[in-house]
Formats: structure tokens, C-alpha cells, sequence
């Protein structure tokens, strides 16, 4: 049986903004129930060649767009605007269609969290998002394209997206976003967007960095064999990526004994260990809380009863969902709050950097030359050593041109680089970061996890993205819900396997249940209690070593022998032969290595218990 024809056909397109070429020959075919996540650097027309599909737009510089008549498009913009309505119901009425059911769009409203009573003016930017979301998915259209559907989302609504989009069976996706898990979870294909041209992989994002790496490494091996001259910062900035994943898998042995210490710092310990891990060096006290509260007004408390210790280098996620007390008991853990009851204490020389995650540090009138040197010079400190401000701008893929590029004329991705930079550029030994992924692609992702391995001090992190959690953080520290916060070791992923659940929407009908019956620690000892490994897990714990071994062994020839600078002039097929089987060997070690280490971490949790 033939397949159905594509619903949408981007051919050919080529755009530019002003005299810069965007677009250079890029194209997209979707079919009706596909999924597919379009991928590519902050800046490289992402969000334009979605434009260009929705029809909003038009390609400036040449190709064609096909819409099959009678398909039905929506399209969700990274910025809604909700102007010209008196509620968010009458902007989520407006896109609907005479054949639409209105009583599909009410629940949808009414599971995103709203009533359809607000007024747009007094919206949050993650209830503008909902509301969006609301008006794009009520009609079921044929083709739905999201930008960024997941920003300023909490934990609960991209959830409850998720298995939305998921029951979606017959509306074809296309998705851009910065959540890894969110794409793992609803891609089935993906395009590529990169230097204004497009490549496809018929395979989910769970391949895509295996897939770019290989594309990368084959470009790589074809520059120097062509002799092509690249500069300098190109190069790092493509080619570079590989390198940087790999050292970031290096780190993951790292993590698990971060999160180890965390595990030993979170049980029950006596007046020696804590005057111990009091004194100087890497056990010293950042923060100890003892029993601390916060409530506003007649309203229950947002944090009852909370204690926890906060050692040098622990980074620490708090998760929750919005409204449930986040940003409370942060202020409150670094000291800019007082607490109703409890206490506080913060280690001395303590030496705080906060990342905004509005951008509203930024003045849109400075260079980003001038944002990072303070507009003394070319010369910025990190770390207390004098570095050229074009220097340290390529360590977050900044381009030297762009150093009088002013702030206002940068993109959102960019923004929040430049906040980065200039943040890890002021000497701290406590870095506080409020949702610092909101905006960055995927490459700037692995630079942000990259610079906090490297980061010597302790890290604080509100953030929604699952990924980046398991990624960084040595514990979460997550919202029970009735005011309770419950501190636990490892990332988002762990949190869940210990805690028998996710994150829940502070509105859901079976979340103030569970939270009143367990006032006391018994529920948190008995789950890893009744967990235990499985005989597959056992055994593969006791193999996996010797598989990493063999597997280096096998790695260790492949290498030498591509070291020889003369193999691909005399024997191309070997070379080819010797360069797909160390990528192979390569990436199964990886893979061996993580399920290894995320083993090891499980079983020390059970026995932890």
C-alpha cells in the first residue's frame, strides 16, 4: 500500500534577515501522524522556517510551500499574544472553527489550570503559554507546529502535554524545544537545521547527539582532508561539540560520587560528623536549615517544618509546581528571607552570584562587549585573572563580531548565554540559578552542564527540565505539597525511583491525600525498602565491568592505528573500516559506562535504605 502523500512540503527555501542569509535550500516534508523534532543552535531560523510553514511569513529568498487544501494548521508562537481579548476564553474561542468542539477547548483550558475567567493583562507568562497551548489544540488540527511549547511550563503541565500531544494519534507534530526528555518522550523523526540547510534522521531525538556527532566527525575528517581553511571559532563551535559531550559522559563517575556524599550527608549524623564538615576545605557548611516555615497571611504555609544541610559543591535542584513555594524557600536557604519560624545558618565568606531568569539585568543599550567588561576596557576577570573579553565571549559560541553587537538586538538563546557569561564571570562560591534553561538550545545546554561541572562552589537551581536535572544536580529537593519539602539524593530521575511518583499539580484531586498520612519519614524509609534489584540488573552489574574492559581493550589498536597520519592516503577503506568501528566500539562503552554507573547509584540507594 503506498504511503499518503505529505500534507505540508517546504522545498528549497532560502530567506535572509536584512543582507544576512538564514535559510540556504532548507526543506520539510510532513505527513499526516508524524512527529517530528526540528532541531538546531539558537539562531540558526528554526523559529523562522516554522513561520515559513504556518504561512505566517514568506521565504524571501526563493522555494516553494505546499499545503495539501482542506488540511487544517495551527501554530503555537514562543511569545502569544493574547491582545483584543477580555479573557483568556474568548482568545481561546477565537481559534476555533465551525466544526470545532468548544467543549473540548473548555477542558483542555481546565487541564492546563485555567478557568477561562482570567484577563490577559494580569497574565504569568507560563499562563499566557497555557492559554496558547489551549487555543491550538482545541480544534485537532491536521498539522500542529510548537515553538517552544514547554517554556515557563511547570512540571505538571508539561506532563500533562506530554500525554496530551501523545493521545494526538492522527495530528501530525512538529516540535521545537530545549527539553530533551520532552522530545524523547513524543519525537519519531527529526530534522536537522544547521548553516541554513536541513538533514533528516527517521529515528527519535534519544539518537540525534549520536547521529550529529557521527555527521560532525565525518565533516571533520573531510576538512582536513580537503585542506580547507576554517576559523578558528567555526571550528570550535561545530566541531567541538563532540568533544565537549564526551567530556561531559566523563563526568558522569563525577556525579555519582557527588551524589554519594549527598546520600551520607542527608542521614541522620552525630556532633562529630557535623563539627567535622563544619571546618574548612571540601566539607565545609554552606547552609543549614533547622526546621524553618513560611506562610503569607491567613493562607496555609508555603514551608513547614524543613531542614536540610548544604555542603561545598553539592548542586541542588528544587522542583515543584508553580505556586507551590520555590522561590520562597529559596530566598529563605540563602538568606534574603527571614523565615517565620526555624532557623538559618550560612557558612562564612560565602561570596553569592543569582542568575535572572528574566533577562531584566540586562540594559538593551550596551555591547556585549561592553555588558561583560563593565565598559572598562577589553578586559574582563573571571576567577580574578584578566582575560580579552573576545576571548571568553568563544567560550559561550559568541562570535569576535559580536562583541559590539548591542544586548537589546540578541536573541533570547543569546540573552541568556551573555547572563551566563557574565554571571560565572564574578568570583562566587554560591551560584543561585533561577530556571537557567529557558531559552538555550540544546549545544548551549551541554555548555551550561559542562561549566558547572567545572564550577568549584555550590550550585542552587530552580528548574522544570528533568534532563538537566539528572545531568547536575547531587540531590532535588522537591514539594510534597500541605507546605512539606522532602530532600532527596541524586537526580530527577532518582527522586522519582525513591519517591514512587513525579512532580504533581498543586490542584490535583489525589495529591493533598497522600501528603496528610505521611507527616512522618516512614513512608521515605519504607519505599526503597520494597525495592530491590532484579536478577537481569544483578547480572548485569557483575558483567558490565568486564565488558567495559573488553571493550577498552578492543578501543586501544583502533586508536593507535588511526593515529598513523599516512593510513587514509594509503588505505582509505581501512581507514574508513578502523574510523565506523571505534565510533562503534565508542559509543557501546558509553552506553555501558552509564548503565553501569545508573546501576551502581540504584543499588547504593537500596542498600542506602
Amino acid at each position: 500500500m503506498a504511503a499518503s502523500p505529505p500534507l505540508l512540503i517546504l522545498q528549497d527555501i532560502r530567506h535572509s534577515l536584512g543582507t544576512t542569509p538564514l535559510l540556504d535550500g532548507a526543506t520539510l516534508s510532513v505527513s499526516a501522524g508524524e512527529r517530528l523534532a526540528l532541531i538546531g543552535r539558537n539562531g540558526s531560523g528554526k523559529s523562522t522556517l516554522l513561520r515559513i510553514a504556518s504561512g505566517e511569513i514568506e521565504q524571501n529568498g526563493g522555494g516553494t510551500r505546499f499545503l495539501q487544501p482542506g488540511a487544517t494548521l495551527r501554530s503555537l508562537p514562543q511569545e502569544p499574544d493574547l491582545g483584543g481579548h477580555a479573557t483568556t476564553w474568548s482568545y481561546v474561542e477565537a481559534g476555533l472553527g465551525p466544526a470545532d468542539d468548544p467543549h473540548r477547548a473548555r477542558t483542555l483550558l481546565a487541564g492546563l489550570g485555567l478557568t477561562g475567567e482570567e484577563e490577559p493583562a494580569r497574565l504569568s507568562g507560563g499562563e499566557a503559554r497555557r492559554a496558547a497551548l489551549a487555543r491550538v489544540l482545541g480544534p485537532s488540527p491536521d498539522i500542529l507546529l510548537l515553538d517552544e511549547p514547554t517554556n515557563h511550563l511547570d512540571l505538571p503541565a508539561i506532563a500533562w502535554l506530554e500525554r496530551e500531544l501523545a493521545g494526538m494519534r492522527t495530528t501530525a507534530l512538529v516540535l521545537i524545544s530545549h527539553d530533551r526528555r520532552f522530545l524523547e518522550s513524543l519525537s519519531r523523526a527529526m530534522v536537522w537545521l544547521d548553516r541554513g540547510t536541513t538533514r533528516r534522521l527517521e529515528q527519535g531525538f534519544a539518537q540525534f547527539e549520536t547521529w550529529r556527532d557521527q555527521v560532525l566527525e565525518e565533516e571533520e575528517r573531510d576538512r582536513h582532508k580537503l585542506d580547507r581553511q576554517i576559523v578558528r571559532e567555526e571550528h570550535w563551535l561545530r566541531y567541538g561539540v563532540t568533544a565537549r559531550r564526551k567530556r561531559n559522559m566523563r563526568r558522569v563517575g563525577e556525579l555519582a560520587a557527588l551524589r554519594q556524599r549527598r546520600r551520607e550527608a542527608l542521614r541522620p549524623t552525630g556532633t562529630v560528623r557535623m563539627a567535622a564538615a563544619e571546618q574548612g576545605g571540601e566539607g565545609s557548611l554552606v547552609i543549614e536549615a533547622k526546621g524553618i516555615g513560611k506562610a503569607y497571611g491567613e493562607a496555609p504555609p508555603v514551608v513547614r517544618d524543613f531542614s536540610t544541610r548544604v555542603l561545598r559543591g553539592d548542586r541542588i535542584g528544587l522542583v515543584g509546581p508553580n505556586g507551590a513555594g520555590k522561590t520562597t524557600l529559596l530566598n529563605m536557604l540563602t538568606g534574603t528571607l527571614a523565615p517565620d519560624e526555624g532557623t538559618v545558618r550560612l557558612g562564612t565568606n560565602l561570596s553569592m552570584v543569582t542568575l535572572d531568569q528574566k533577562r531584566e539585568a540586562l540594559d538593551p543599550a550596551l555591547s556585549l562587549a561592553e555588558t561583560l567588561t563593565g565598559g572598562r576596557g577589553d578586559t574582563v576577570f573571571v576567577g580574578g585573572q584578566p582575560r580579552h573579553v573576545v576571548g571568553y565571549m568563544k567560550d559561550f559560541l559568541f562570535q569576535p563580531d559580536q562583541a559590539r553587537t548591542a544586548v537589546g538586538a540578541l536573541s533570547g538563546g543569546e540573552r541568556g548565554r551573555l547572563l551566563l557569561a557574565r554571571a560565572l564571570a564574578k568570583p562566587s562560591n554560591l551560584l543561585v540559578l533561577d530556571e537557567p534553561t529557558n531559552d538555550l538550545d540544546l549545544e548551549t545546554l551541554d555548555l551550561l552542564e559542562e561549566l558547572l561541572a567545572e564550577y568549584k562552589g555550590t550550585v542552587l537551581v530552580v528548574s522544570h527540565d528533568r534532563d538537566f536535572l539528572d545531568r547536575v544536580a547531587t540531590s532535588v529537593i522537591v514539594a510534597e505539597g500541605e507546605g512539606r519539602w522532602q530532600d532527596y539524593a541524586g537526580g530527577y530521575t532518582d527522586m522519582v525511583a525513591q519517591r514512587g511518583r513525579g512532580v504533581e499539580a498543586l490542584a490535583g484531586p489525589a495529591a493533598p491525600p497522600p501528603a496528610a498520612p505521611k507527616p512522618a519519614p516512614a513512608p521515605a524509609a519504607a519505599a526503597p525498602q520494597k525495592k530491590r534489584l532484579s536478577p537481569a540488573q544483578l547480572h548485569a552489574l557483575a558483567a558490565l565491568p568486564a565488558r567495559m574492559e573488553a571493550l577498552g581493550r578492543e578501543i586501544t589498536p583502533l586508536r593507535q592505528a588511526l593515529e598513523d597520519p599516512t593510513l587514509y592516503e594509503r588505505d582509505r577503506r581501512r581507514f574508513d573500516r578502523f574510523s565506523a568501528a571505534l565510533a562503534e566500539k565508542e559509543a557501546a562503552l558509553a552506553a555501558a559506562e552509564e548503565e553501569w554507573l545508573a546501576l551502581e547509584m540504584l543499588r547504593e540507594e537500596i542498600e542506602a535504605g
